[in-house]
Formats: C-alpha cells, sequence, structure tokens
C-alpha cells in the first residue's frame, strides 16, 4: 500500500511539520492533526496497490499515486520520497502485523536548523581544517526515522566488591601512608525501562549509543503521518536477536548501581558477580536521525545528529599541522611551568 497525504484544499503533498507536530502543506499552507488520520483510513486504497519483488527479495517496485512514475525501493525501506516528482511516499504494507512500530518519537528539529546546527559544530573543532569548519561541503543532510527496540528488563544477584581506605600521617621525618582492604557485598533486584538498541544493520552501533539520551516524554504512539517527508526503514534484527547488546548495558548498568551504592572507601571495584538479566517486554519504536554527508579532501565523512535533541556525533577530519602545534604549544608551557617551579624552589638556572 503507497500512502500519500494529499491536501483538503489545494490537493498538494502534505509533510510532517517538526514546528506544529502535525502534517503542513507547503504549497498553501494548510495544517492538519495527526490524530485526524489513522491507519485504516488507506485500507480502500488497497485494491489500487501495485507492487512486484526482484530476485533476493533486495529490491521492490512500487508506483507513486502521484504521478504514476514507478518507484524501486531496498527491501528494508519504510518510507521515502518519489525521485521523479519529490512527493513523500510511505509504504505501508511494510508497517502492517510484527513491522507495525509502536511508538515513534517525531521530529522536533527541522533541516535547516539540523544544517545551521550542523555549521556551528564544524566551527567549534579546535584540532579541524580551516576548510572543514566553514562548514561549506555538506553533501547531503536527509532526515530519517531509525529502528530501535526498548526493552524493559529485570536485573538479579549479587556481587562482591574490593574496596579500600587509604589514611596517611605523619611520623617524625616519614609520612605512615595505611592501607586497609575490605570486600563488600551487595544483593540487587533491579527494574530497568526503555532501555534502547538500533536494530538497523546500516547504522553503526556507536554512532547510535553516542545520540542518546532520547527525550521519552515527547514519545507517541505510531502513526503513519509521522514519517511523511522522511526517509524510514524497518528492522533486520528482532528483539531477541538484540538481547544479548542489550544484556551486556544492562549488567554495566548493575555494576554502576552496586559501585554507587558503597560510600566511605578510597577506592572500590567489583571483582566477583553473578547476575542473571531477563527481558520483561520490547516494543518496537522509530527515533529521529539527521545524516549529514560531508565531502572533505576527495573523501566522505559521515555525522549523526538527534533529531529530537539535537546532538551530534562523529569523527570530523583533524589538521595534523593544528596537532603538531598545539604538542608544541603544550611542551613549552610545561616546559615554563618547569622552570618557574624549580626558581620557586631554590633549582638552579638551566
Amino acid at each position: 500500500m503507497v500512502i500519500q497525504y494529499k491536501c483538503p484544499d489545494c490537493g498538494a503533498d502534505m509533510v510532517f511539520d517538526s514546528k506544529t507536530g502535525g502534517l503542513h502543506c507547503n504549497s498553501c499552507g494548510h495544517d492538519e492533526k495527526v490524530d485526524n488520520y489513522t491507519y485504516k483510513d488507506f485500507e480502500p486504497f488497497e485494491e489500487h496497490f501495485h507492487s512486484s519483488t526482484f530476485e533476493g527479495d533486495e529490491v521492490n517496485q512500487y508506483q507513486c499515486n502521484n504521478c504514476g512514475a514507478i518507484l524501486l525501493t531496498e527491501k528494508d525501506t519504510t518510507a521515502t520520497t518519489c525521485s521523479f516528482c519529490g512527493s513523500p511516499v510511505i509504504l505501508g504494507d511494510r508497517l502492517s502485523g510484527a513491522l507495525a512500530p509502536s511508538k515513534v518519537i517525531p521530529f522536533t528539529i527541522s533541516k535547516n536548523e539540523a544544517e545551521a546546527a550542523f555549521k556551528k559544530w564544524c566551527h567549534k573543532g579546535l584540532l579541524s581544517p580551516a576548510d572543514f569548519k566553514k562548514a561549506t561541503r555538506i553533501k547531503s543532510i536527509t532526515g530519517m526515522y531509525v529502528p530501535f527496540w526498548l526493552y524493559d528488563l529485570n536485573g538479579q544477584g549479587e556481587a562482591i566488591a574490593h574496596c579500600t581506605r587509604v589514611h596517611t600521617h605523619d611520623d617524625g621525618d616519614y609520612i605512615v601512608t595505611k592501607t586497609s582492604h575490605y570486600d563488600v557485598y551487595r544483593r540487587v533486584n533491579l527494574i530497568y525501562k526503555n532501555i534502547p538498541a538500533d536494530a538497523s544493520e546500516k547504522m553503526p552501533d556507536d554512532l547510535m549509543d553516542k545520540l542518546e539520551p532520547f527525550d521519552y516524554k515527547n514519545m507517541k504512539d505510531f502513526n503513519t503521518p509521522y514519517l511523511a517527508g522522511y526517509i524510514s526503514e524497518k528492522y533486520n534484527y528482532t528483539d531477541k536477536e538484540m538481547f544479548p547488546r542489550v544484556k551486556k548495558r544492562a549488567i554495566q548498568y548493575m555494576d554502576n548501581y552496586i559501585t554507587e551504592s558503597i560510600h566511605g572507601y578510597s577506592t572500590k571495584s567489583i571483582i566477583n558477580r553473578e547476575y542473571a538479566v531477563g527481558q520483561i517486554k520490547a516494543e518496537y519504536a522509530l527515533f529521529p536521525i539527521w545524516m549529514v554527508y560531508y565531502d572533505h579532501e576527495h573523501a566522505e565523512y559521515t555525522f549523526a545528529m538527534n533529531g529530537q535533541t539535537g546532538k551530534i556525533t562523529g569523527k570530523p577530519p583533524i589538521s595534523y599541522g593544528k596537532v603538531t602545534g598545539s604538542i608544541a604549544s603544550l611542551t613549552f608551557i610545561l616546559f615554563v611551568i618547569c622552570r618557574i617551579v624549580t626558581l620557586l624552589m631554590g633549582g638552579p638556572i638551566l
């Protein structure tokens, strides 16, 4: 099912507006609330829907309701734009049944705001080349809904932490240090809610992890109008397949909780633990990401921006001349400090 939202006033395509939180017609300015539409509104169009699957199920063929052009999409795409007329297209058959998200965090940052924020971020790079700081080589900025699993987990178990208390005191001509050693036992039973894990094979896990946190207060029940005007993909990995990765995060959270519950020691480290982490439930959600592609010296750099909070992550190019200069400056500053300390202590002038 190809879903396209038409303006009731002028018939032009409507897209999701990050500012109003509803559908907006860029032609006449008409606005519609997302709640005015449901997925079932488009069931009558299903009989006019045409699609073909190519060898290996890698590419599917759809037909744009706006201009009649044939759309070729990868098997994971759930929302895109028609490459001929530019109309936003939502592929409803890929958002049904087990593939239907239950939650979505809508975009709150527009494309213009994303571009302005990225340029400002580039300008702050202390070790970036001067031409990169100008941010004049942006290749493209693409708004994408990335599939995530949100897990509710129960973590139970026990751990032993090795802790020390260090005391020092003067004893004549000596400073005496005394270290006492302790084993501290903790038993926990914890509930964690909405631990996210991206389920797209195209998105680097470390890049997506660094975009956290997302504000779940703005999370909505899924509805297709949120996707209008953006690219969206379905998950590549089920919640069961992703569980080992999120389990590692839960274990780290349990370690942190136990460590933070121990007070009054100079050092503390967990030396033995036995945890059991169980999945209570997992919800399929779509999170808003601006993907920024940048050309610099014949290489493409990829950056990601949280489409809700504006947080940016990625590795910018490095100016090795600036790195060398920074090291030289730091070395000189350390040399000057050493000279000053030497003079204050009455040492010889070198």
